[in-house]
């Protein structure tokens, strides 16, 4: 199913912004994480696993990742540099600019996506990525907010809340930083009304772009023990797919959509299993939008594909 006839993707509007296709490659920096390092917390937030992400990866130099990634993403003639491991903007200024200048030395890398925490941001970390974007680079700040409320965020041990989430999407729209928010469907103790209340108060906040995924269960995480006791559920594929379908039919048009479902392999996942299969939800939910209406239906506005 072509979903870019539905939704507003991450590449369609890559494609339209490069007259190309244009690949993403993940990368990881060696960062660590407040919520691990001991600043906020330890042991991260109860959905991570912290002993292996990103880990066996930092090991290589950047260059050495962006040429082992692209073997692995397929052709292209650009790319984007994605600092995805952890907390990819917790280091001093200087290491941050060697690490992103070395991303952006290779003569095919378009830009950068980089992702972080809401409180993990400061003003010389968004001046810096801000000087990438004032040079002709595409660059995208992705915030891992997961829910806009604060009683989920205390539950699952994020270590921010809200607040720190809107402050840091202002800095950034003071620079001209185009923002990704990542949320979270199916946390522990929340609704599909919930779901729907954390999506409105991203987008008046003001979000260029989303990434939506349901909870997954991982191995290493604190949710796995509670999973064992029976204490959390994740959703089913049919509950997951009826939501994120509902979500992207009240997004407006012009948000782009990096990600509408995730996936992950054993033994790293635990549940639900139909996170394994890559098109399983991308299916499911773009059924749904084929029958119901598309990105910004319920808006009265719905997304049409540019043909160029």
């Amino acid at each position: 199913m072509d979903l870019t006839r539905h939704i507003h993707t991450f590449g369609h509007y890559l494609k339209r912004r490069f007259g190309e296709t244009v690949h993403k490659l993940s990368l990881a920096g060696d960062f660590t994480c407040p919520n691990r390092d001991g600043t906020l917390g330890r042991g991260g937030c109860t959905f991570c696993n912290v002993r292996s992400f990103g880990r066996e990866a930092a090991s290589l130099s950047i260059a050495a990742q962006i040429e082992r990634e692209k073997a692995k993403t397929g052709r292209a003639r650009r790319y984007l540099a994605y600092f995805q491991a952890y907390t990819s903007t917790y280091a001093e200024v200087e290491t941050l600019r060697a690490l992103y200048d070395e991303a952006m030395a290779a003569a095919d890398v378009a830009g950068l996506c980089v992702g972080t925490r809401p409180d993990c941001v400061p003003d010389a970390a968004l001046d810096l990525l801000a000087s990438y974007q004032d040079g002709g680079a595409e660059v995208w700040l992705e915030l891992g907010l997961q829910t806009a409320h604060d009683r989920t965020q205390a539950l699952i041990r994020r270590g921010h809340g809200l607040a720190d989430y809107r402050d840091a999407v202002a800095r950034a729209h003071a620079r001209g930083l185009k923002v990704c928010a990542h949320l979270i469907a199916g946390l522990p103790g929340e609704s599909a009304d919930d779901a729907h209340e954390t999506l409105r108060t991203v987008l008046d906040i003001g979000a260029e772009g989303l990434k939506l995924h349901p909870l997954m269960i991982v191995r290493g995480s604190r949710m796995a023990a509670q999973y064992r006791r029976g204490e959390i559920a994740p959703m089913d594929l049919d509950a997951y797919a009826d939501l994120a379908a509902d979500l992207i039919r009240h997004t407006p048009p012009e948000v782009v959509y990096h990600r509408i479902s995730a996936t992950a392999q054993a033994p790293t996942l635990i549940a639900p299993d139909w996170c394994g299969p890559r098109w399983a939800a991308l299916q499911a939910i773009g059924e749904r939008l084929a029958r119901n209406g598309g990105q910004g239906s319920a808006l009265g506005r719905e997304w049409r594909p540019w043909r160029g």
